[in-house]
């Protein structure tokens, strides 16, 4: 038997299992590849809200990632919460000594406002993690804490895109989930643009929809999909887990990950 292509996703495990780490794996697995996981940090969050988070030491990250790379490999990575200025420069350094596509989820704020970076750390995302990106994907409150452009209407999305670009990823794909109307993201490269629609559904539960995308485009990488194939994928992917989100706890249920196996599903 051959082996599946595999994924590795750097971010923090939420204990609720609607974000992070556990998105993540979650996401590989229906998208039908081998989730490896490194643990950047440990949060205690609930569908109300995130109310504590510790960070693992460098070393700590530093050697998961060498030893799931150095034995097992990667076909993509894919980060997340990575909180401090020490651990995203440690992260960008050996996504640069990985032959891999790098999906890079710059997470500055929970569902809930939660701050998950810290503030010291945004140029090193800016000089460090975006040069190493091959898809970027912020959504509108990053793009304005990265680059300072608010996004207002569907026309700044180009703006938006422009800006991150100008820090070194590939591709940037803008998230523009939080303007009214129908659910538009922008995937460019500087040259060729990207628009991808969906329906906005009127479901609040909708935690873990950044990760759940990202982990989804690594997945569609590593099958060795087109970045324009891999995005487009990701997002009839995570449209279908927004409308299956659910109730869990007494806030922000989460994204149903297994939507595509639930009765009734058109993939079912």
């Amino acid at each position: 038997m051959s082996a599946l292509p595999r994924v590795l996703t750097v971010a923090g495990s939420d204990s609720g299992g609607g974000a992070g780490i556990q998105a993540d794996l979650k996401t590989m697995l229906a998208l039908g590849v081998h989730g490896m996981s490194v643990i950047t940090a440990v949060t205690a969050q609930n569908s109300l809200g995130v109310q504590g988070a510790w960070e693992l030491p460098v070393e700590a990250v530093r050697e998961q990632y060498r030893s799931v790379v150095g034995d097992i490999g990667v076909q993509a990575v894919k980060t997340g919460m990575l909180a401090s200025a020490e651990l995203v420069e440690t992260v960008a350094e050996l996504i640069a000594g990985t032959d891999a596509p790098a999906v890079v989820d710059p997470v500055g704020v929970s569902k809930h406002g939660d701050a998950l970076l810290a503030v010291s750390a945004l140029d090193s995302v800016r000089t460090k993690l975006l040069p190493v990106a091959t898809v970027a994907t912020p959504n509108l409150d990053e793009v304005a804490q990265l680059t300072g452009v608010r996004v207002e209407s569907e026309p700044d999305l180009r703006r938006a895109a422009a800006a991150v670009l100008e820090y070194g990823p590939r591709w940037a794909l803008i998230k523009g989930g939080h303007l009214p109307g129908e659910a538009v993201d922008l995937l460019t490269d500087g040259s060729e643009e990207h628009w991808l629609r969906a329906p906005r559904h009127d479901n609040r539960h909708t935690h873990g929809t950044g990760c759940t995308l990202a982990s989804a485009i690594a997945s569609e990488l590593a099958k060795g999909r087109s970045v324009p194939e891999a995005v487009t994928a990701a997002k009839e992917y995570v449209t279908g887990a927004i409308a299956a989100g659910f109730p869990l706890g007494g806030g922000i249920g989460p994204v149903d990950h297994g939507w595509m196996f639930r009765p009734g599903s058109p993939a079912a």
